[in-house]
């Protein structure tokens, strides 16, 4: 198993939950500067296919490779500095701190200074924190949040959370952005919008995406490539109008061809 010349290339990955196979030989890559969705039915694999890439889970079979370095062998605390960054199905967020400090919390992996300094807020110390606040404030206003900058997440809207949680993703400055589902729950008009920062962080940030979406007009819409997952095994891979003429695809969705 070696790696490809893509940014990330997962590799004849398999996984299983005791006799319960969740991922089966699954391989693809992901080439830098594209928007990659990774679609299937409820239960085909999509979260644990994310959560191998992110280190929470470890695969029985293959490798996963991220510039060259195998993210099965790279211990999970590790993976973020390499530059991969997600959000959640479930939102995760600080419930009980506010939209700022939220996304403040993720800019840990770039802080330098000792631990005496950041206490004593003096110095280097100082001078870094103002510089990580003017990167989050930037994200603050690309996101369009501004107004609940400084309100409790735990008491906004869902798709203002969710929102929230995107720009604290973005706070890692990561090269690789792994989506589960952010536009689930949301209403016509905040679908829109989640797809059109998704749209702008690719186009104007240079980040590449894997976007786990339910939403196929999105899909087909926003994606440069689909990849197809049915019960952990790989079904389908192309172009967005390749996949939705498949045969197999149809299948797998509607029980029929």
């Amino acid at each position: 198993m070696t790696p490809n010349s893509g940014l990330l290339a997962v590799r004849d990955v398999s996984l299983s939950f005791g006799g319960t196979a969740a991922l089966t030989d699954v391989s693809f890559d992901v080439q830098e500067g594209e928007i990659l969705a990774i679609i299937g039915p409820n239960g085909a694999g999509k979260t644990s296919m994310l959560n191998c890439i992110s280190g929470f889970y470890r695969p029985q079979e293959g490798g996963i490779f991220f510039k060259s370095a195998d993210l099965t062998k790279t211990p999970t605390h590790k993976i973020a500095p390499l530059g991969i960054a997600r959000t959640f199905q479930n939102i995760a967020l600080y419930t009980g701190l506010s939209t700022l400090d939220n996304i403040m919390a993720a800019r840990h992996i770039h802080m330098r200074q000792r631990s005496v300094e950041s206490m004593l807020y003096w110095g280097r110390a100082q001078r870094e924190e103002v510089e990580h606040r003017e990167v989050v404030e930037g994200i603050i206003d690309f996101l369009e949040i501004a107004h609940i900058r400084k309100s409790i997440v735990g008491a906004l809207p869902y798709g203002l959370r969710k929102r929230v949680e995107l720009g604290r993703a973005l706070a890692l400055e990561s090269d690789l952005l792994l989506l589960d589902e952010p536009m689930t729950g949301m209403n016509v008009e905040e679908k829109e919008d989640m797809a059109r920062f998704v749209l702008d962080i690719h186009e104007q940030r240079g980040v590449t995406v894997v976007l786990i979406e339910h939403d196929m007009g999105l899909v087909m819409d926003i994606s440069d490539r689909v990849v197809v997952l049915d019960f952990g095994v790989k079904i389908a891979e192309g172009l967005p109008d390749e996949i939705k003429n498949d045969p197999q695809v149809i299948q797998a969705y509607l029980g029929e061809v």
